[in-house]
């Protein structure tokens, strides 16, 4: 027989306003009757995904604190437009919470009061953890974790369509250029670089495999990062970034040094954010339906199991002239 949560409030003296309150984790309640209410239902064998988003009327999409800056992170920015234009969809409010693993996340998320929570890009574990333990429908948008409902872009297929490309230009002294190792695309985009250069024949080069240097925002991480490449005794002659931002300010880098681009050095990129098309150099690199992962993670939330949990988007290789097709110069 199905629980229901007039049969919690039953059994914990409560009523049932405070029990739906309890199991989404609003504010209002204390901390005491929301763990009795909570306990209860376990008890009991309740399902909290019948409070899903069938009912649902307020989201939070949630971007870590090192990414609030919208200007900054423009990716993000085209993400939450996508999740505007899917809530509107829906009847759903978005609101956009960033946080870090320092923050109350618990006590900031009850403030919103959500119904159901999006995260995008890059959290930390346990800070996903806590988000899971919410008991709320949650989508993950760039980002993966196991058992929970994700949609990315192809990651690992964009380094490959990368680094082919290079290949197929001549190049053999490809460099990749990655942030940290702990996002979940940058380490599958390193997959798709080293599976290129293998079906080439060719072995990754662990000189040529360099990592922003932590604590640094995204552009001055990647200039360090150049810096170290442009010091080897052989120098790449082409690098492969993992977002376009990091190309960019590696292109500036090559530049200041005197180095010709694609000429001396050719770049491909990550994301196709406005700056890769509008810049000096035009940049090669990788178009992900930014708004696509933002209606999708909508609907993650919203439909449940009655889509798969897990979705990959594909990515379009974009040739400008930072590497530009083979024969078309450089």
């Amino acid at each position: 027989m199905t629980v229901t949560i007039r049969d919690i409030a039953e059994v914990a003296g409560v009523s049932i306003g405070t029990v739906s309150r309890a199991l989404k984790n609003q504010r209002g309640l204390s901390d005491e009757t929301r763990r009795q209410v909570r306990q209860v239902a376990r008890e009991l064998g309740y399902d909290p995904t019948r409070l899903r988003a069938g009912k649902a009327r307020r989201l939070v999409f949630m971007v870590h604190r090192q990414h609030s800056s919208f200007s900054q992170h423009p990716f993000f920015a085209q993400v939450m437009h996508g999740v505007e234009e899917a809530c509107r969809g829906f009847g759903v409010v978005p609101t956009v919470l960033s946080a870090g693993p320092a923050d109350p996340v618990r006590e900031l998320l009850r403030l919103h009061e959500p119904d159901a929570l999006m995260a995008a890009g890059y959290f930390e574990t346990e800070l996903v953890d806590v988000l899971r333990g919410m008991e709320l429908p949650l989508a993950l948008v760039d980002l993966w974790q196991p058992g929970c409902p994700s949609v990315n872009p192809d990651n690992e297929q964009g380094g490959y369509l990368a680094t082919r490309h290079l290949l197929g230009r001549g190049h053999r002294r490809i460099a990749y250029l990655a942030g940290s190792l702990a996002h979940f695309s940058i380490r599958e985009r390193e997959r798709g670089y080293r599976r290129a250069l293998y079906d080439a024949g060719m072995l990754a080069d662990p000189d040529l495999e360099v990592t922003s240097p932590p604590g640094m925002s995204t552009a001055d991480g990647a200039e360090a990062a150049m810096r170290q490449l442009l010091k080897l005794r052989r120098r790449p002659d082409a690098v492969f970034a993992y977002n376009d931002t990091a190309a960019l300010a590696a292109i500036r880098v090559c530049q200041q040094a005197g180095l010709r681009v694609p000429e001396d050095i050719a770049f491909v990129g990550f994301d196709d954010i406005p700056e890769a098309a509008y810049g000096a150099i035009g940049l090669t690199t990788l178009r992900v339906d930014k708004e696509a992962l933002g209606r999708t993670g909508v609907e993650l939330v919203m439909q449940g199991e009655q889509m798969p949990q897990e979705l990959v988007l594909p990515v379009e290789l974009v040739l400008r002239a930072s590497a530009p097709a083979a024969g078309a110069g450089g």
